[in-house]
């Protein structure tokens, strides 16, 4: 630490200086308070140990003028018999603490010691938080594999500024999370972030719903209606999907990429926007561009920062995070585990709908699970011929496939039904299935519903 100690009485100023810088701290020693206060300014000490009797104003006012220039910086006030009431005065105005003479050296290296060893924690804390926040990921968004770091790593980088992004990726990688991200460590967080997918709507929908139409711009437009651009003024459009955006409407996009202007359908005034575009696609750009199905003067204006968000399959040891992750939020009060050789399987699939098919897989899961709680491997993985027959591990012994994959099918059915109560509509409709084709694998496997003796053949649907 570094040290200035004010004191007029030599003895006690030589003696303690000696004990503190045998402790490993620096000290600079003043005898009156003029002297203190130029060594307050001049070597801007850690702690200010001060004597409050001095010559000038005294230790008061070196307290003052300490705090005047670094307000959380500590002051010890060293007071001699008689002089209690100044200590007391002292501490009111914000002195750390005080110590009465005559001291033992020791009592003063223990405290600044104690200091010292704050003041390090504190810096650690500091260096630990700044060392999380950079490496948390953002909210929705999980996993810590290398490509996901790069991923977070281009998202803080891009996020303060204004820059156009484009996020690539295929479906159910999180494109809109990454979107959201992007807004939310922007300087527009606290404005609106307006989503659109620009495949839900046909090309005369997908203008108005943009840009917004006035009374009368055609026959259904009974009421003027602002477009997603406006509504999203001082903050973030996300234009889902714009791999899907019909040619003439890109036209119109490109100008508002270019001038921050819209008109409205039915109106020649130009609207001023303030807004930061976001667009997304699950299709390469650059290739519709080469097939001319995507403007290239577009191309260039949107990819500015692109943000390539990688498939499961390609971080597939993020899987247990976000296993967790999801069994967490959908799976309420209740704690469910997933068997280790579950999740090496579920490891093994290679996910072609991402981390959304992985977040279907847990909440059916979770739907059928029993009352125990204990989470169906056959539900976790999905029902693929190719899986299922992976799906059994007993005593070691192989069995043919048609008998594992029949054994799992009748237990799936006889928990569907259970879980359905027996209703077999529901059930089919659970299962992907007819009610005709579930009628027949329960007459082929002789399942019971529920409280229900075997259906007879005559109640065998009529073919369509």
């Amino acid at each position: 630490m570094r040290i200035l100690l004010a004191d007029d009485e030599p003895t006690i100023a030589v003696t303690l200086q000696d004990a503190l810088v045998a402790a490993g701290h620096e000290v600079w020693v003043a005898g009156d308070t003029d002297t203190a206060l130029g060594l307050l300014a001049a070597k801007e000490p850690d702690v200010v140990l001060t004597d409050v009797r001095m010559p000038g104003k005294g230790g008061l006012e070196v307290l003052t003028r300490s705090r005047e220039l670094v307000p959380d910086r500590p002051v010890i006030v060293m007071t001699a018999f008689g002089t209690i009431d100044q200590a007391v005065e002292a501490m009111r105005m914000g002195a750390h603490n005080y110590v009465q003479k005559p001291f033992r050296n020791q009592a003063i290296v223990s405290m600044v010691g104690t200091l010292a060893r704050v003041r390090d924690l504190e810096a650690e804390n500091a260096a630990l938080r700044a060392e999380l926040a950079a490496a948390k990921p953002f909210e929705g968004f999980v996993g810590s594999s290398a490509t996901m770091r790069a991923v977070f790593d281009r998202i803080r980088i891009v996020a303060p500024t204004d820059a156009t992004v484009l996020i690539e990726g295929e479906s159910g990688t999180g494109k809109e999370v990454a979107a959201r991200a992007i807004h939310q460590a922007s300087a527009r967080a606290n404005g609106p972030f307006v989503a659109l997918s620009c495949a839900a709507l046909p090309e005369t929908l997908l203008e108005a719903e943009l840009f917004g139409h006035e009374k009368g711009a055609f026959t259904d437009a009974r009421r003027e209606k602002r477009g997603r651009f406006e509504l999203a003024d001082k903050g973030t459009i996300f234009l889902d999907d714009i791999d899907d955006m019909p040619l003439a409407v890109q036209v119109k996009l490109l100008r508002v990429l270019q001038e921050r202007t819209i008109e409205r359908i039915g109106s020649e005034a130009e609207r001023k926007i303030d807004i930061r575009v976001i667009a997304a696609t699950k299709k390469p750009l650059r290739k519709l561009v080469d097939e001319k199905r995507f403007r290239e003067d577009l191309y260039y204006r949107i990819n500015v920062v692109p943000v390539l968000l990688p498939p499961l399959r390609d971080r597939i040891e993020d899987l247990p995070i976000l296993l967790a992750h999801l069994l967490k939020r959908h799976g309420g009060s209740k704690r469910h585990e997933v068997p280790q050789q579950t999740l090496g399987l579920m490891q093994r699939y290679r996910w072609p709908g991402n981390v959304r098919e992985l977040e279907n897989s847990v909440q059916r899961a979770i739907a059928l699970a029993p009352a125990s709680g204990e989470l169906q491997t056959a539900d976790l993985v999905p029902l693929d011929e190719r899986w299922r027959g992976a799906l059994e591990v007993d005593d070691g012994e192989v069995r043919p496939l048609r008998e594992v994959l029949r054994k799992r099918e009748i237990e799936h059915i006889k928990k569907a039904l259970a879980h359905c109560g027996g209703h077999r509509s529901q059930t089919a409709e659970l299962l992907g299935i007819s009610r005709k084709v579930l009628w027949e694998k329960m007459r082929d496997f002789q399942i019971t519903a529920p409280g229900e003796a075997p259906p007879p053949d005559e109640e065998t649907p009529a073919p369509h």
